[in-house]
This record gives C-alpha cells, structure tokens and sequence, in this order.
C-alpha cells in the first residue's frame, strides 16, 4: 500500500502569524494533530505539531501571543504518494515525528500520520464499529 492511499487529503493549514491558540483551536475543531504552516515570506513549507504547542505552553508561554512561525518545524521531511507505507513509517521513526506532509510536483498533496498508517495495516475487521 502507498502512501497516496493513507494520507488525508483535506489538509489544515495556517499562516504564520496565526496565534498558537488559533492554531489549537482550529486543529482541535478537525481533530488533527498537525497543520501545514505556509510561509511565502520565509520561502517554504513547515509544520506545526500539537507537541509544538504543548512544548510552548510547557515552558509558560503565552499562546495568545506566541505565533506560529516560532514554533514551526521547517526542517521538514516530505514524503511522495508513491512511498511506501513501511517508507513513510520508517521515515516517521527515525526522525522521531508522527506526521509526514506529503508533496506532489512540489505541491502539499496530503498529510500522512501514524494513525492513517495503522488503519491501512490492520484487518478490515478492527475498523468496524463495536455493536
């Protein structure tokens, strides 16, 4: 299986001025752990992790005033659609992340978790609901 066929379409994303408390508020409201900051201005892609914010929060900064852009991680590692997903999982070990942005021709094409990784590993079975 490939990531093209885990990864999450409908992306989250946010400007880097956007507040940490916007970006929480907007990932809570999706129910994503990650958002893509786009940053024309700094000339890349980068993302923002709900560890990102809980680091912030952590070390008593205030998430009204505390912007994205500062906590962005901008070092990202892309995955292509046409990866694996034992490449996307080995990727997200070693470098200790559970989100991959995903790009196509350059474009943000998706984003990729652990979680969407696990739902295509295991048996149909586990996916259905309990009754």
């Amino acid at each position: 299986m490939l990531v093209r066929d885990a990864m999450s379409t409908v992306i989250l994303t946010v400007g880097p001025a956007h507040t940490l408390r916007q970006a929480a508020t907007l990932m809570s409201a999706r129910r994503t752990g990650a958002a893509v900051v786009l940053d024309p201005d700094a000339g890349g892609i980068g993302i923002l992790t709900e560890r990102d914010i809980l680091d912030s929060v952590g070390l008593g900064q205030n998430p009204d005033t505390e912007r994205a852009h500062a906590h962005t991680t901008t070092d990202v590692v892309f995955a292509a659609p046409t990866w694996t997903l034992q490449e996307a999982a080995s990727a997200m070990t070693r470098g200790g992340f559970r989100h991959l942005v995903v790009l196509d021709r350059g474009e943000v094409a998706g984003i990729v978790s652990v979680r969407d990784i696990i739902r295509c590993w295991l048996p149909a079975r586990e996916h259905a609901p309990a009754l």
